[in-house]
């Protein structure tokens, strides 16, 4: 298979442009090389016409000058000769070209000291398409020329198989990276959920074992307590005590697992109902580092950037938790940034207390806040990423995790609380629903979507605060 040379479109473009150039230093130098020549000629024949026309031109002879003139007019340069009288007054025009007006030679004629008259002779402007005309041997060589280099480059510009092998090796280790990363990490994601699946495995069969081993233990205690105080009980009578023995413990274990499973069942069904109780919630905040940045970044980088985003969150949360509106309401830990984010857990101290309207207001107004010095960085040429919240309550804070890390976009707050929660929050924000729900989460999740005037209002001046918290302290 034969490959083109490299930009050879590019290379065509610059052909182009040369050859175009080339043409304009031709005409304008031919231009200018015919100019000087021809005002050499106009004032000779200037100079050589007032001599032979000096006694007509004395005398006022029109007819004599406009013969003489005549002659000058038939040469292709001349566009018009005009002759004056010593008054200024016109004797004879010739010629009629309006439309080649060029450049106009003056003269004065004199006899002795006297002036007897003038002559102005025009000559006609020199067309660019009569000089590419004259030159068409030249111009059509040099598209040739040009046109041959651009020939010449498609052929030997054209990579070899030695570079075209190397490259397409270098390309197949690219991707092969990027599959082994990718691979590596699924791997790794795999060999956590296996773990995680043997660990529960190994709970049910422990707690497995220990009910069988309950039961074989009543039964041999029981087997023990007959036999000792039952000698004259024949074997037929121990063995139907033990069946019925057996039969007995096995029904309690079969009502045990049924209660188990049904109380993981309703724990399960608990977690996806909308009407669940909760008294706290759970704010996750991620960043949106799609090309893993951060893992990349220098530790002597990377440590004050989290440091930063540390201080900006528990500021935030600090003079958020001032606000009347969220009275009642504190925070259980205070949050640290690390690679994966940070957490923050709120709590209602009494049943009045608005904790999931705290949980949604900080997670707007970090976003406020990050938002705000993600583009200072930049504009800095310094490293800075956005981010991306999650609010959500204790029983689902596996599931928003999951969520924002599957289809959490970046300065975008996700939202997966009860209907308790969500009445909450319903008088001073709006949401909306994910696009394209594929799971029960993503059905049941809500997305940010703007405040009232009030709402925003009140975040916006909690962010100066904060801001101007932040530049006092430095």
């Amino acid at each position: 298979m034969m490959y083109l040379a490299p930009r050879q479109g590019l290379f065509a473009i610059i052909i182009l442009v040369s050859f175009c150039l080339q043409t304009l230093l031709l005409v304008i130098s031919t231009d200018q090389q015919l100019t000087k020549s021809r005002a050499q000629k106009g004032e000779q024949m200037v100079a050589q016409l007032i001599d032979e026309a000096r006694l007509s031109l004395e005398n006022k002879d029109r007819v004599s000058l406009s013969v003489i003139a005549n002659r000058y007019t038939s040469e292709q340069d001349v566009a018009r000769i005009l002759i004056k009288d010593n008054n200024d007054d016109l004797l004879v025009p010739v010629g009629n070209a309006p439309m080649q007006q060029g450049d106009t030679i003056i003269q004065i004629a004199t006899k002795g000291d006297a002036v007897i008259g003038s002559v102005a002779l025009t000559l006609k402007d020199i067309s660019k398409g009569e000089i590419i005309t004259m030159q068409w041997p030249f111009v059509i060589g040099s598209l040739f020329l040009h046109l041959l280099l651009w020939l010449l480059y498609g052929y030997i510009a054209r990579p070899t198989k030695d570079q075209i092998n190397a490259l397409s090796h270098d390309i197949q280790d690219l991707h092969r990276e990027q599959y082994l990363q990718v691979g590596q990490r699924a791997n790794n994601r795999q060999s956590a959920d296996q773990t995680n699946d043997q660990a529960n495995d190994q709970a049910n069969d422990s707690k497995t074992t220990v009910s069988t081993a309950a039961i074989h233990d009543e039964l041999n205690a029981y087997l023990r307590t007959q036999q000792t105080q039952g000698t004259t009980t024949d074997s037929n009578a121990v063995n139907a005590t033990n069946h019925n023995a057996t039969s007995s413990m096995q029904n309690q274990a079969n009502s045990s697992s049924d209660d188990s499973s049904s109380h993981k069942m309703s724990s399960s069904g608990s977690k996806l109902s909308a009407a669940r109780d909760f008294n706290s919630v759970n704010v996750q905040i991620m960043f949106h580092d799609e090309y893993n940045m951060l893992e990349r970044l220098a530790p002597e980088m990377r440590m004050p950037y989290l440091a930063l985003c540390t201080q900006l969150l528990n500021q935030a949360l600090i003079e958020l938790l001032k606000q009347p509106l969220l009275l009642g309401v504190s925070a259980v830990n205070e949050p640290q940034f690390n690679e994966r984010g940070a957490f923050v857990e709120l709590k209602a101290d009494n049943s009045h207390a608005k904790v999931a309207l705290a949980g949604v207001m900080l997670g707007k107004l970090y976003l406020m806040l990050n938002k705000i010095i993600h583009d200072k960085h930049i504009e800095l040429s310094r490293f800075a990423l956005p981010a991306k919240v999650g609010v959500s309550d204790s029983a689902q804070t596996e599931a928003i995790t999951q969520l924002l890390q599957s289809v959490g976009k970046k300065e975008q707050m996700l939202i997966l609380l009860p209907n308790a929660g969500l009445k909450q929050i319903g008088n001073h924000i709006q949401v909306q629903s994910l696009e394209r729900p594929t799971t029960v989460y993503e059905r049941e999740c809500a997305v940010f979507d703007g405040g009232n005037d009030a709402m925003i209002q009140r975040l916006t001046d909690v962010r100066n605060a904060v801001l101007m918290t932040e530049n006092e302290d430095q």
